[in-house]
């Protein structure tokens, strides 16, 4: 089976009026705990609102880019899908309940992973 990235960007939950978020969180989890239940889940979180350090191949530091003045994700969902078509039905259910849209996109396989 294939694996999928789905995840949206930093901000797009903005829009969210702050009295909702206890009902989006359960939504949400509902979604995970279904996924889990059927065996495609992975792994997924929210990522904290904040400036990216880079680390180069030599091992030095620099800040990255900050949230404001590039699209970076604010959060993912990685599954197991036998077809693109259940990762997009999937997708469909964490936009849903995020109530945000979803970039679905492809990992490469590596065997050792």
């Amino acid at each position: 089976m294939a694996r999928y990235l789905i995840s949206f960007d930093d901000g797009a939950m903005d829009h969210i009026p702050e009295a909702d978020w206890p009902a989006v969180a359960e939504a949400s989890h509902a979604v995970v705990r279904e996924a889990k239940a059927a065996g495609i889940w992975i792994f997924g979180g929210g990522v904290l609102r904040q400036q990216a350090t880079i680390v180069a191949t030599d091992g030095t530091t620099r800040l990255g880019p900050a949230p404001e003045k590039k699209a970076v994700i604010g959060g993912f969902s990685i599954i197991e899908a036998p077809t693109r078509a259940e990762a997009l039905t999937w997708a469909a259910r964490i936009a849903a309940s995020c109530r945000c849209a979803q970039e679905v996109r492809e990992i490469m396989h590596d065997p050792e992973s």
